[in-house]
C-alpha cells in the first residue's frame, strides 16, 4: 500500500492485509518490554494509524513464543530513579514521573482512539504488558499465555490504568486476587473470567488467527466500526476508569517512586535478590 507509518524503535511494523497494521514488539532478549522512547514512539504510531484512511484495525504482538510484552524496562526505570533521586531539584529531572504519554504504558493501554486494536497475546503478558490487554478491544492468546501484575512485587505499582479496568471487567475481589498477590493467570483462567475472547488452537497460530478476528472488523463499515467502538467505550467509561486512575496515580505516584522501597525493589530486581522490605511511609 505504500504506506508510510513514523518510526518506532522497538517494533516491526508491517501490514500483512490490506487495511491492517501489525505491530510486533521487537526485543525479545528483554521479555519484549517498553523503554521511555517506545512509549511516545507507539503513542505516534497509534495516532498515525487513527488518521490513516487507508487503515481499519490494528494488531499488537510480541516477537518469539515467550513473551507477549513483560512490562516496563525495569532497570531502566531504576537508573533514571537514581538520576533523579541524586538531583538537588528534583523538579529538573523527572524522567521517570511522566514517562508515560496521555494514551498510557506504550502509549495504548489508556488510549481512546477511534480505530479497534486487539492484542495477540503470544507468550507472558505482565505489569505494562497486561495492561495493553486489559485496554484491547479483542484479545486472543497463545495456550501458554500468562497473565499478571507483579509491581507491587518489585515496590512500584501499576499505573498504566490497568487497576480500574482490571476491577471493572472481574470485580473488586478477583481483581484484588490478581493485584495484590502478583501471582500469574493463565490463558484459561483469563478466559474463564473473560479477560480475553479465545485462546489458539497452537502457539504458533495466535497472530495469524487474530488477524482472522480482524480481518472480519476490517470487512465491516469503517464509520460504522468507529461509532459502535465508540458507544462500547462510553458505556465502559461511565463510572470512570480514567477518574480513578487520575486520582490515585496524581495521589500517590511521585511518593512511592521516591521511597526507599521502591528504590529496594528495583535494585533487587536488577541484582536478582529477594528484596529487604522497610516500613511504609506513604
Amino acid at each position: 500500500m505504500g504506506l508510510k507509518p513514523p518510526r518506532c524503535s522497538g517494533c516491526t511494523i508491517s501490514f500483512p492485509t490490506d487495511n491492517i497494521m501489525l505491530v510486533t514488539l521487537s526485543r525479545p532478549k528483554q521479555m519484549n518490554s517498553v523503554t521511555h522512547t517506545m512509549n511516545w514512539e507507539i503513542e505516534a504510531l497509534f495516532n498515525w494509524y487513527d488518521n490513516e484512511p487507508s487503515l481499519r484495525c490494528a494488531v499488537i504482538t510480541g516477537e518469539g513464543q515467550k513473551a507477549f510484552c513483560a512490562g516496563s524496562d525495569l532497570i531502566e526505570i531504576e537508573h533514571s530513579q537514581k538520576a533523579t533521586i541524586n538531583q538537588s531539584d528534583v523538579k529538573d529531572a523527572e524522567p521517570w514521573l511522566h514517562q508515560h504519554p496521555n494514551g498510557g504504558f506504550a502509549g495504548i493501554s489508556r488510549r481512546k482512539g477511534k480505530k479497534p486494536f486487539l492484542a495477540a497475546v503470544n507468550g507472558i503478558a505482565l505489569g505494562g504488558g497486561f495492561e495493553i490487554v486489559l485496554n484491547a478491544d479483542v484479545v486472543i492468546a497463545s495456550p501458554k499465555a500468562q497473565f499478571g501484575l507483579p509491581e507491587a512485587q518489585v515496590g512500584v505499582y501499576a499505573y498504566g490504568g490497568g487497576l480500574p479496568r482490571l476491577v471493572r471487567n472481574v470485580g473488586m475481589q478477583a481483581a484484588s486476587d490478581i493485584a495484590l498477590t502478583g501471582r500469574r493467570i493463565s490463558a484459561e483462567e483469563a478466559l474463564s473470567m473473560h479477560l480475553i475472547q479465545g485462546i489458539s488452537k497452537t502457539p504458533e497460530s495466535v497472530v495469524e488467527e487474530t488477524l482472522e478476528k480482524a480481518k472480519q472488523i476490517a470487512a465491516i463499515s469503517p464509520d460504522g466500526i468507529i461509532v459502535t467502538r465508540a458507544a462500547l467505550r462510553e458505556a465502559w467509561e461511565t463510572g470512570s476508569v480514567e477518574r480513578a486512575f487520575q486520582l490515585v496515580h496524581d495521589t500517590y505516584y511521585e511518593k512511592l517512586m521516591k521511597s526507599d522501597n521502591s528504590v529496594e525493589g528495583l535494585a533487587a530486581f536488577r541484582e536478582k535478590r529477594k528484596p529487604k522490605w522497610r516500613p511504609a511511609k506513604l
